[in-house]
């Protein structure tokens, strides 16, 4: 199944208001202002989505609007993360019939899966629908590493078509393609490794501060892919202490109250999750704040 997903793919925020219900229309703020900044394309209810804190109803909400909201115009992809496979498949369905374009498909929550488990369940789902999907590897998160060996045992479900890598090792990327070849599109799926991912082959960037600054997201992904590194090198380090916000526990909250600073969003979130305060809030504050005071001027 050939697919074009490229470039940077915000795994968006889902807005939510004080009380902690949906705000879909911030939500669709959110992404025509991404869209204005070049991305191209779009991951809903991933961690930064908050998935797990949404029930089936609202997922589906959330994804019929962003589905209606960009009409086309990049790929939008659902994340899959349920507790048990056949959960996984229900939600992909839904998926499907909301008008998305794809998935992203992570390992079931909770349980941590051997590779024998995690290759059945990234299988069944994948044969349960006819979306392109996306496989997200993140062992430091969950415990389950997708190897370049099980990406080989994969390759034969012609709709899984992409990986996000979040191992947190740049050697990765490099392992897999001398493994598989281009039989997939890499994405980077660590916002502090971007530039050393695209750099070794990624042809895209599945980002969390991508909320906050989309405008230099786009701009850091378009310099490493032109090969202009010193330039991308530059931007790098301007960025680097905002992207070290995405790898951390409180990513979600962190992320909101950097979007709620810049004017991208609001930092409410659903519970048992609560917004910041004290030493986290001021370091969040400090962090943005000296990134808007040395924010690059592009052309």
């Amino acid at each position: 199944m050939e697919v074009s997903w490229q470039g940077v793919m915000p795994a968006l925020m889902t807005e939510m208001r004080r009380d902690g219900s949906l705000d879909l229309e911030a939500t669709a703020r959110h992404i025509e202002s991404c869209l204005a900044a070049g991305v191209e394309g779009f991951v809903m209810l991933g961690t930064l989505g908050e998935n797990n804190s949404l029930e089936r109803a609202e997922k589906e909400a959330v994804l019929r609007m962003a589905a209606e909201t960009v009409a086309g115009r990049v790929p939008v992809l659902s994340g899959v993360a349920e507790y048990t496979t056949d959960i996984a498949i229900e939600h992909a369905k839904t998926a499907r019939s909301a008008g998305v374009d794809g998935l992203m498909v992570l390992p079931c929550m909770v349980y941590e899966q051997d590779s024998r488990e995690a290759i059945a369940h990234f299988t069944a789902v994948a044969e349960s629908t006819d979306l392109p999907i996306m496989i997200y590897n993140n062992p430091v998160t969950y415990n389950v590493d997708v190897s370049p060996d099980d990406f080989e045992e994969l390759a034969s479900l012609e709709n899984i078509v992409a990986i996000k890598e979040s191992s947190h090792d740049s050697r990765r990327v490099t392992d897999m393609i001398n493994r598989c070849g281009d039989r997939y599109r890499l994405f980077c799926g660590v916002d502090d490794l971007a530039l050393e991912n695209a750099l070794f082959g990624a042809v895209g960037w599945v980002s969390g501060m991508a909320n906050t600054f989309p405008r230099e997201a786009v701009e850091l992904l378009k310099l490493a892919r032109q090969g202009s590194v010193a330039e991308a090198v530059s931007l790098y380090r301007w960025f680097m202490p905002s992207l070290h916000l995405d790898v951390a526990v409180k990513l979600v909250q962190y992320i909101k109250y950097a979007n709620q600073i810049v004017g991208e969003g609001a930092e409410w979130v659903r519970r048992p999750r609560l917004c910041l305060e004290g030493a986290e809030r001021d370091m969040v504050s400090s962090v943005i704040g000296q990134a808007l005071e040395t924010r690059p001027v592009f052309n």
